[in-house]
């Protein structure tokens, strides 16, 4: 029986063809995220479906979809748009895409984290708006990193990937999680593992890379914040949920830290009015993997996935 692969949004046509060669292939045609009503109207009938991250997969979806449906496969490292017990206690195999996006990640987080040190987004935009200027000894001063300490919450691969672009600009590394990492990791990082409370009120940068879970929901809120130095920096690369962004936005506002750097927003893709009226905020729209060859990666082993299963094989990256 020819098998029936739904494609939520556009990816890359190397992952279409590998989905050809596993059944009949329909790519949404919307360039948008669809209203659940519209996703659950797509996957009807479906046996396999290509999920991105803004799609909310649940037993509401596997219902719609319908008993036949074997793999959802989210083109995302991240997974908490899927209730994964839903989904699988339902006997669907879910999948996700590690591994081939650590580095344009930890690239992207690093240069946020330039960005708001130097202050790069407010020197561009003083240029783009033709205000005058004159080179001086005072003029858009920001801070160095050598010396520094970058404390990162969530030591997986993008956050040891950033810790070692760190450690080439000279800067010390604390971490934090829910366990230590390996011995070696931290042999090699020169690391030191520090509680969240202490690890904020020590570091000069704090870099997120932690998944989003009840537990790190709004994990920085109001009196995480407060437990900053008043000249750190705070990075999120990870989900924009573990940010409580209006408690951020009057910290920022109020001086309590330095600055902050957003690849990930809360209400994504709204964004806290307040954070956008901040110089020493700089704000990107979800970038962290994009570039050409990490998306194509990404979506072609979202397909690969999907071959597989279909196929009566283990997938490559399931989610347990």
């Amino acid at each position: 029986m020819d098998k029936r692969i739904v494609v939520t949004r556009a990816v890359p046509e190397s992952a279409v063809e590998v989905l050809r060669g596993a059944g009949t292939v329909q790519v949404c045609s919307q360039d948008r995220p669809l209203a659940v009503a519209e996703l659950h109207e797509a996957v009807r009938g479906a046996h396999a479906v290509v999920t991105m991250l803004h799609d909310r997969v649940d037993a509401e979806l596997v219902a719609a979809a319908g008993d036949q449906l074997q793999v959802v496969a989210n083109v995302a490292v991240g997974y908490d748009n899927i209730d994964v017990p839903a989904v699988t206690g339902r006997g669907v195999t879910v999948t996700n895409t590690p591994g081939v996006l650590v580095d344009a990640t930890a690239d992207l987080a690093f240069g946020l984290l330039l960005m708001v040190t130097r202050r790069l987004g407010e020197g561009e935009r003083l240029l783009r708006a033709r205000e005058p200027w004159t080179f001086h000894l005072g003029f858009m001063l920001g801070t160095g990193l050598q010396g520094k300490t970058l404390g990162i919450v969530g030591l997986g691969d993008i956050g040891q990937a950033v810790a070692r672009r760190a450690r080439a600009f000279g800067m010390g590394i604390a971490y934090t999680g829910r366990r230590r990492a390996a011995a070696e990791v931290e042999a090699e990082l020169d690391a030191r593992y520090l509680p969240l409370e202490e690890l904020l009120g020590t570091a000069d940068v704090v870099s997120l890379h932690c998944p989003l879970t009840e537990q790190t929901r709004h994990l920085i809120d109001e009196r995480a914040l407060a437990a900053m130095k008043p000249t750190a920096f705070l990075v999120n690369t990870s989900r924009g949920p573990v940010v409580d962004e209006r408690a951020l936005a009057e910290a920022l506002h109020g001086g309590r830290i330095a600055g902050a750097a957003l690849d990930v927003f809360e209400r994504e893709p709204e964004v806290e009015p307040a954070l956008l009226e901040l110089d020493n905020v700089v704000v990107v729209p979800h970038l962290g993997s994009a570039t050409v060859e990490t998306r194509t990666a990404m979506a072609e082993l979202a397909a690969r996935n999907v071959a597989a299963v279909l196929g009566g094989a283990e997938p490559i990256t399931p989610i347990e």
